[in-house]
């Protein structure tokens, strides 16, 4: 595993749309008190220009609630869907969402999380694959 560093929350670009309130509700309760050095490092990958949030924007939020700007990261090194994670960033891009900062509006309890973001991910998993299987298909 990489070795960890701290980047500024206002240069990770999120990689999803919203934030599960009853995920942000267990990630308050264990990092009682909020110690920036409790924090488990948000995995960040270089994609298209942008350092990228691969995972942890729950962490990351709540480091943000927390008065703190930046979080401890580590390089992705996982082998990921890539191409499904540009349509993510493009996705935050087209609705304002440049960094963790940007998702303070965008708290769901997890029934309206699960329908809006993750059915979301699934039609555009859904469509990628068909895509890649040489079957036509809407548009992502």
């Amino acid at each position: 595993m990489p070795d960890p560093f701290r980047l500024s929350l206002a240069q990770i670009q999120p990689s999803q749309l919203y934030i599960n309130t009853a995920k942000l509700a267990d990630v308050v309760a264990w990092w009682d008190p909020p110690q920036l050095g409790a924090l488990p490092p948000i995995p960040v990958k270089a994609l298209d220009g942008r350092i990228v949030a691969t995972d942890g924007h729950t962490r990351a939020f709540a480091a943000y609630r927390n008065g703190f700007r930046e979080v401890p990261v580590v390089w992705d090194e996982d082998d990921l869907d890539w191409e499904a994670y540009r349509i993510c960033v493009d996705w935050c891009l087209a609705e304002g969402i440049h960094t963790v900062m940007d998702l303070e509006g965008r708290l769901l309890a997890p029934k309206d999380y699960d329908l809006l973001w993750l059915g979301r991910c699934a039609a555009m998993q859904d469509d990628l694959a068909a895509r890649r299987a040489g079957s036509p298909t809407g548009a992502v």
